[in-house]
């Protein structure tokens, strides 16, 4: 991926809640489009290997989740989380950390990440078909900036964790603000 690449358009199906259904899921299907998530907007993107997993859930999640309101600052209009799980996965992933900024995508069948060239074997760690860890600040659909995970490869025996930080990220937007 590049910058000035735009975004691949799909469809995604998520969980909603809906308080008019009752019982102990009280969530409906939705479909999301790529459009939806992107259009019209300055938002940072970043992808991990899966909800629950250690770096993820301890490190790169919860630090967007702190940075949110810097991000914001820098004219940043949401900030997304994607991963080739579920969408009952990801709901549950979010409630568990109790995310209240940062939005999560699933992307359960990988279609997104595919279309953006970082889908991965992991069959390594049990996983199968994953994202690599990247991120993008994604203005209007259009890829403005990149950050890949450097040693991209099916069934990497190491799970590097830097360049798509969200500390590594602000402070790439910071820099671009004064230049």
């Amino acid at each position: 991926m590049t910058t000035k690449t735009k975004v691949p358009f799909v469809t995604f199906r998520t969980r909603v809640r809906d308080d008019s259904i009752g019982g102990p899921n009280p969530y409906r299907w939705e479909d999301y489009t790529s459009d939806d998530y992107f259009s019209g907007k300055r938002v940072i993107l970043f992808s991990l290997p899966g909800a629950f997993t250690p770096t993820c859930s301890t490190l790169q999640l919860p630090d967007f989740e702190e940075l949110h309101g810097e991000f914001k600052k820098e004219g940043i209009d949401e900030v997304y989380c994607l991963s080739v799980n579920d969408a009952f996965v990801m709901n549950a992933w979010g409630k568990a950390l109790e995310l209240e900024n940062v939005k999560l995508i699933p992307d359960g069948s990988g279609e997104f990440t595919r279309k953006m060239g970082m889908l991965v074997a992991k069959d390594n760690l049990g996983f199968g078909m994953r994202s690599w860890r990247y991120a993008a600040v994604v203005n209007n659909g259009v890829v403005e900036q990149w950050f890949e995970e450097e040693g991209f490869s099916d069934n990497c025996e190491t799970d590097p964790y830097g360049v798509s930080s969200p500390q590594n990220i602000l402070r790439s937007l910071k820099a671009s603000a004064v230049a």
